[in-house]
């Protein structure tokens, strides 16, 4: 059985923006604001002053791993938590749970969080570059792997499998998906939350911010070049592929998620203040490596650019936003 919802936060239809003088302006100035490891995996690459994870993986990801992105990663756990009301996840997870296992872990701050809220279950991160912290719970542990390659866990092993932002990261969901209906238990779980890249707006003030339609672009024909589409949300195959998989009761759940504070909705407009702010923290870091090695787009057009989107951004008239999906579904009982 498989539903689908559309909403603004708590609503469905465009958000409701508050006047341009009402906005809240504490996230418009981004300056204010274990594993045993081989030696490669830790020879982090260097391109433009930013690293980027080892060259070992066959997963060319997108954005650095150094501190400047891990504080906008962090960022957007703070906001997508916000957003949830303090709540983890939305799949109807049992109470009682061995283990579960975080695809794409980043600073492993979901993980953590997880760790701590269930101090009875096991919860293992993995991701390609070991940037996670080293004081953590003692019911989890971190793992470099890359999720791309074939898993190695045992067939039944996880209650849930969590994975959130791989977008621009998987060129195979449906592999993706089967690796993890083959490593959970019957009735075991899988949650899949992407955001797309693209800026929308309702009301037509998005027009004439060529810098952020100039990112559009550059998501959107990255993606196509890589093979690795940055807009899942809008090629609408979570659903088809959770359920290839052998996933029931697939459920997906899809909001607007405002950049800035102009939601006339309180808690949205935070939400959309710690968005902004995500954004401006590291501009450069969500678009160096598309720009000039995937697309090598003119090298002297890129600082323009980055200052044109900068503004556009902390325009209290555009009222842009992004969409979120949740995905997930459940493994059968007799699977």
């Amino acid at each position: 059985m498989s539903s689908t919802a559309f909403g603004a936060g708590t609503g469905g239809g465009a958000i409701a923006a508050r006047p341009d003088e009402e906005h809240e302006t504490d996230y418009q100035d981004s300056d204010s604001a274990t594993a045993s490891l081989s030696s490669s995996i830790l020879e982090y690459r260097a391109m433009h002053g930013r690293t980027y994870h080892s060259a070992r993986h066959t997963t060319d990801y997108f954005t650095p791993n150094d501190g400047q992105q891990q504080q906008s990663v962090d960022l957007t756990h703070h906001y997508l938590t916000l957003f949830l009301d303090g709540k983890l996840f939305v799949a109807p997870l049992p109470e009682k749970m061995e283990r579960i296992l975080d695809v794409g872990t980043g600073t492993g701050i979901w993980a953590i969080d997880f760790a701590d809220e269930y101090p009875d279950v096991e919860v293992v991160g993995t991701d390609l570059s070991p940037m996670q912290p080293t004081w953590i719970p003692p019911n989890m542990k971190f793992e470099i792997d890359d999720a791309a390659l074939a898993w190695t866990y045992p067939e039944g092993h996880f209650d849930f499998v969590h994975i959130r932002y791989l977008f621009g990261a998987i060129s195979d969901w449906l592999g993706l998906f089967k690796q993890a209906f083959r490593s959970l238990k019957p009735g075991g779980w899988i949650q899949d939350c992407e955001m797309d890249t693209t800026f929308y707006s309702d009301d037509g003030t998005l027009d004439g911010a060529s810098a952020m339609l100039k990112w559009n672009q550059l998501y959107r024909e990255s993606g196509a070049k890589t093979g690795a589409s940055f807009n899942t949300i809008a090629d609408n195959k979570q659903r088809q592929y959770l359920e290839e998989a052998g996933f029931v009761d697939v459920q997906i759940k899809t909001f607007k998620i405002p950049v800035g504070g102009w939601a006339l909705d309180k808690k949205l407009a935070e939400v959309g203040g710690i968005a902004q702010m995500v954004l401006l923290n590291d501009i450069e870091g969500y678009t160096l490596a598309l720009w000039h090695n995937v697309l090598m787009w003119p090298e002297d057009e890129y600082r323009p650019f980055l200052d044109q989107l900068r503004k556009a951004l902390q325009n209290k008239k555009i009222h842009s936003y992004l969409l979120l999906r949740y995905a997930y579904g459940r493994k059968p009982e007799s699977a």
